[in-house]
């Protein structure tokens, strides 16, 4: 980074001033974003925007409770003023300045080697046309088209009255194409997304020649969709596809904040068999590029690997240092915001399931009839019970062995521990892929991801 954001100095007499009160713990997390972003719509260009956003938001500890302020002003006396706002529910009297001494700078530059504002707008919009372009060579069907790009830059420096004194500088490009076809069924759509914590350097020619190209035969081939079966039928899912179902079914439950309230399924399971021995799920945001990588948290902990089910066994949850602190342990690398205005929160950021040794082929071979899903969609989960319903957006019918039919749009229904028993083939083909995780009205980028399996049952309902 060129610079910390806010000089050393500062940033010590600010948590000196949040402290004075009697705080147990004090964090100064300041935050620079610069954003742009394009969508071609049929042809013509309906946004081209750029914004940047700086401020610093402030928190304060005392027991239970944290005082939070934030501040679009970074100048010594705005961050004071914040300081004092947040460390206004501290413990009153006591008097006194606690002085705090940071550490050496712990700085983390960006791995991208292509800044996106180094690219010329010309280039990027002659970028879209050319994935429009491509999109519809593949059939006249295609009567809509729709791309988005997007880039994000976002410096950000921590300190905290622990000495943490940390900063990283993340650059994240995304790039999605929408498609529709029509036909004599009606309309259908087709969807991919590239993104990654890279620079413009992640959108090469091919790729995206290939996303919109995917993007178009998913809509095409979903012309001759029939309905989906109803009731309860193994599942495959392809490799990258089905990450997102673990993530929000299980993932979430695994976060130690649901964990600490008791209004999780996975509650008090630490060691307990809790899903198939061919399932081993990873949060791990150490994986260089994905979505959701991270060299630090938002609490300046290091980005970090965590197993949370090992061959079927419970072995841990999500920290961030709040819960963890309470606990009595170190965080994992977990905290997570959206931006300066908002508190951390126990997040994920590329969660996954290892690979298997199985065959992708071969498990679809050896499933006499089911449902394989090449894509899902969103979904809702409720954490107390694990009860899920996810949306399938390109599924195929399974008959002797063999993947055929298209289906229409439908839902898959369950329960995440019921599922997570029910995975008994894992296949070698690992991918990823990219998505936005919604808690408690916040959004951060995450990845999912896991190999082809099959699941020996769920419930296929409200075909369209």
């Amino acid at each position: 980074m060129q610079t910390t954001l806010v000089e050393r100095d500062v940033l010590e007499r600010v948590l000196g001033t949040a402290m004075e009160r009697g705080g147990e713990f004090a964090e100064v997390f300041v935050e620079d974003r610069t954003t742009t972003s394009a969508v071609l719509d049929q042809r013509r260009i309906e946004e081209l925007s750029s914004g940047r956003d700086r401020g610093a938001g402030i928190r304060v500890v005392v027991g239970d409770t944290t005082g939070f302020a934030h501040t679009a002003d970074l100048s010594e006396r705005g961050l004071l003023a914040a300081a004092r706002s947040a460390a206004s529910v501290a413990r009153g009297g006591g008097g006194g300045v606690r002085e705090v001494a940071l550490g050496a700078l712990a700085d983390h530059p960006t791995r991208a080697t292509t800044q996106p504002r180094d690219v010329d707008k010309a280039k990027k919009i002659e970028l879209l046309l050319h994935a429009d372009d491509v999109a519809r060579t593949e059939g006249s069907s295609i009567t809509q088209v729709q791309i988005g790009l997007g880039d994000s830059t976002r410096r950000f420096v921590v300190a905290n009255s622990e000495g943490v004194f940390a900063a990283d500088h993340q650059v994240r490009t995304r790039f999605n194409i929408s498609c529709v076809a029509s036909g004599d069924t009606g309309m259908q759509t087709g969807y991919r997304p590239i993104a990654g914590t890279r620079g413009f350097e992640l959108l090469t020619m091919e790729a995206v020649e290939e996303a919109a190209r995917g993007a178009a035969r998913q809509a095409i081939t979903k012309l001759d969709a029939r309905p989906a079966p109803s009731g309860d039928l193994p599942v495959v899912l392809a490799g990258g596809s089905g990450g997102i179902l673990f993530h929000e079914a299980c993932g979430h439950g695994l976060e130690a904040d649901a964990i600490l309230k008791q209004a999780s399924v996975y509650a008090g399971k630490v060691g307990q068999q809790v899903a198939s021995s061919l399932v081993t799920l990873v949060d791990d945001g150490t994986v260089v590029g994905e979505w959701g990588y991270l060299a630090l948290d938002d609490e300046g902990r290091p980005g970090a690997r965590n197993v949370l089910i090992e061959n079927g066994v419970l072995t841990d949850y999500m920290w961030d240092y709040l819960r963890a602190r309470k606990e009595g342990r170190s965080s994992s690398g977990n905290g997570r915001r959206q931006s300066y205005q908002h508190l951390p929160m126990v997040r994920m950021t590329n969660t996954y399931l290892l690979a298997g040794d199985a065959d992708a082929d071969e498990i679809v071979a050896q499933t006499p009839r089911g449902v394989y899903v090449a894509q899902l969609g969103g979904g809702q989960v409720n954490t107390a019970t694990g009860d899920f319903v996810f949306g399938m957006t390109s599924a195929f019918m399974i008959e002797d062995g063999k993947i055929t039919s298209p289906l229409r749009d439908c839902n898959l229904i369950g329960n995440g521990p019921e599922v997570l028993q029910r995975v008994d083939a894992v296949a070698t083909d690992f991918s990823m892929t990219p998505g936005t995780c919604g808690k408690d009205g916040q959004s951060v980028p995450v990845g999912t991801g896991q190999a082809t399996m099959r699941l020996t049952g769920v419930t296929i309902g409200g075909a369209s």
